[in-house]
């Protein structure tokens, strides 16, 4: 005798996912189907359980390789809770799936907007423009959609769910990332997109020599001054923590790049932690003991500890 079946809506979302969780995703989707319906004729309003519905009925789609689906499920989820991250990835794989690129590489670039840490999305961005450069060309940006801004309110919604509840979606494929070795290719289109970048900071465009310096660091995240360049356009549009960030990820690839110790120090001065700058001259000026901007800064931050 088959078991008895839940006969509320979050006992078939449960259930539904706990067959997704055996790898059983026609179950899994035959269950969300049914607590839809159940939600539909009960005829009360909740536009999150709903949404969750769809995204988890996509996520069953996606397992399955019915794409189309995927993305329909999602669009549904998304027009209940605009912004949500989880029916965001997964029509952004599913776009991926079916080599839409351009679709994909929106998707992504949103969520990043809501959280710049989720590790798939970052991924997804550089396999994203990886394919559009072979595709489209060096003006493939020209040739997107509008990438949406995400409202404040949505950013605060996903900072406020519990931790456990982002930890999945955040860290999914951390390792991976992290441990991706270049190739040839990826270091010498790295090159030319950090002196693109170059070229636009002896022009004064620090906002666009950021974008090139990101394209850099997704092809190769192992060149020092890549980072160290990126934290002076930080310093020039007052990103102080932005700038320190930087300057710290360049000395863990190079000790002795004197001119991240410099920014940072800078930067640091900026954020009136002057302990901190001070220990930064100081480590520069080990370096470069005839350092004369850094001689003068050490007096500058001298002063304000006074």
């Amino acid at each position: 005798m088959a078991p008895k079946l839940p006969d509320s809506v979050e006992g078939l979302r449960a259930a539904g996912n706990q067959s997704f969780r055996n790898g059983q995703y026609a179950e899994a989707s035959a269950l969300y189907c049914r607590a839809l319906r159940l939600l539909q004729v009960r005829g009360s309003s909740d536009p999150e359980e709903e949404s969750v519905l769809y995204s988890n009925r996509a996520a069953c789609h996606l397992k399955d390789g019915n794409c189309t689906d995927c993305i329909k499920d999602c669009n549904s989820a998304l027009a209940l809770v605009p912004f949500s991250m989880k029916p965001l990835l997964r029509r952004a794989s599913a776009y991926e799936a079916l080599e839409k690129y351009p679709l994909a590489y929106v998707d992504y670039k949103t969520v990043l907007q809501i959280d710049n840490s989720v590790a798939s999305a970052l991924e997804g961005i550089n396999r994203m423009t990886r394919a559009l450069m072979d595709s489209l060309g060096p003006e493939w940006r020209l040739k997107l959609p509008s990438i949406p801004v995400v409202p404040v309110s949505a950013q605060k919604r996903w900072n406020s769910l519990p931790s456990e509840n982002k930890e999945s979606t955040k860290n999914k494929s951390k390792e991976t990332t992290k441990s991706r070795v270049p190739s040839a290719g990826d270091v010498e289109r790295a090159r030319v997109l950090k002196e693109e970048g170059n070229e636009l900071v002896k022009k004064g465009n620090h906002k666009k020599a950021i974008e090139k310096y990101n394209e850099s660091l997704l092809f190769s995240n192992l060149e020092s001054t890549t980072y160290s360049n990126r934290a002076l356009c930080h310093l020039v549009l007052n990103q102080d923590k932005e700038a320190v960030k930087d300057c710290t990820e360049a000395l863990k690839l190079d000790g002795k790049n004197v001119k991240a110790l410099y920014r940072r120090a800078q930067a640091y001065k900026s954020l009136k932690d002057y302990k901190s700058s001070l220990a930064d001259i100081s480590s520069l000026l080990q370096i470069e003991p005839r350092n004369g901007p850094a001689q003068k800064l050490r007096q500058e931050v001298n002063q304000k500890l006074k």
